[in-house]
């Protein structure tokens, strides 16, 4: 069985060289880089190493879009890899792929361990989200209390990392995909771009049509975590972040639900605000929760077709709703 392993870049030349290493240690893998628009080389790079075919955009269609695109360019293999470009295989990817091609398996999720090799708690595997969860999340409950229950369940507080088991929503950072199951959903939603809560979305997608998604410990990637999403300013940070997290409750929860995250986001925007620009002195953080609060009032109301600055044209978002 031929294993595909899709790497989505962004500005990644600093961490693609050990990953893409990692890979071609593997045997019988079939290795697809979907590079969006990289400024600092990253096509060139990965371009210079044998065995891997590289795809190069003109535009970044964000993480969803580039799996869509790596998984395409594989069609002879019946499991795919979704790799972050800062997370290398170490072991148990063969086993991790037989599991995923299992009867009924829509995809398997591994351990994520740090450079010292501890588990990354917290992130790698976690719940599906309620809306208690975000409610919490966006008005910093979560942090102040992260003991709270709808933190406790969302973040699976008391999980055994060492057990195999079914999961809800492991980590797209490091997640075997069944290319079958994969294809009856659709794939990944291109409209959470760049990235947060389409691997989210992907799995519940799949919890949804009946597949199974199970975590094997023994299945292990080295991950330094968010290297992309510390090149995207704190600006676009921001918005990516809560307009992708307002797009799932839209997607997923009640009308009820949705408009409770929604008022959530705008409560707890003020004081977000307020620290930032007294943190700074910098009026442009007033600027970027204003934009925050009147996407999340756009939300309330039940229209996710406000566009934030850096979102997809117009044009791309019709094109993906052709598709979906």
């Amino acid at each position: 069985m031929k294993v595909g392993i899709v790497i989505v870049s962004w500005n990644s030349a600093e961490v693609l060289p050990s990953t893409l290493k990692s890979c071609l240690n593997l045997q019988d893998v079939g290795i697809v880089v979907v590079d969006n628009a990289s400024s600092d080389g990253s096509a060139e790079l990965a371009r210079g190493y044998s065995g891997v075919t590289v795809i190069a955009n003109r535009n970044n269609l964000g993480f969803a879009g580039g799996v869509n695109q790596g998984i395409a360019a594989l069609p002879n293999c019946p499991v795919v890899l979704l790799l972050n470009p800062d997370a290398e295989p170490v072991r148990g990817i063969r086993e991790m792929a037989a599991a995923a091609e299992l009867p009924g398996v829509g995809a398997v999720g591994g351990r994520l361990v740090d450079a010292e090799g501890r588990t990354q708690h917290g992130f790698q595997v976690r719940r599906f989200p309620t809306p208690g969860a975000l409610a919490g999340e966006v008005l910093g409950l979560n942090r102040v209390f992260p003991m709270n229950p709808w933190n406790r369940h969302w973040r699976m507080v008391g999980f055994d990392p060492d057990l195999p088991c079914e999961v809800e929503q492991p980590a797209g950072a490091f997640l075997m995909v069944n290319r079958s199951a994969w294809e009856t959903v659709g794939g990944l939603d291109e409209s959470f771009h760049p990235a947060w809560f389409e691997d989210v979305d992907f799995c519940l997608r799949l919890k949804r049509k009946g597949y199974s998604i199970r975590y094997f410990p023994t299945a292990v990637a080295r991950h330094v975590g968010g290297h992309s999403a510390s090149r995207l300013t704190w600006r676009d940070r921001q918005l990516f972040w809560y307009d992708n997290l307002l797009r799932y409750a839209a997607r997923h929860f009640s009308a009820a639900a949705r408009r409770m995250v929604a008022i959530a986001v705008m409560a707890g925007s003020v004081p977000r605000a307020l620290t930032a620009f007294l943190a700074d002195r910098n009026p442009r953080a007033l600027s970027v929760y204003i934009e925050v609060i009147w996407v999340a009032y756009a939300a309330f109301g039940g229209s996710m077709n406000v566009r934030r600055a850096g979102s997809p044209s117009s044009r791309q978002q019709e094109n993906r709703a052709k598709r979906s």
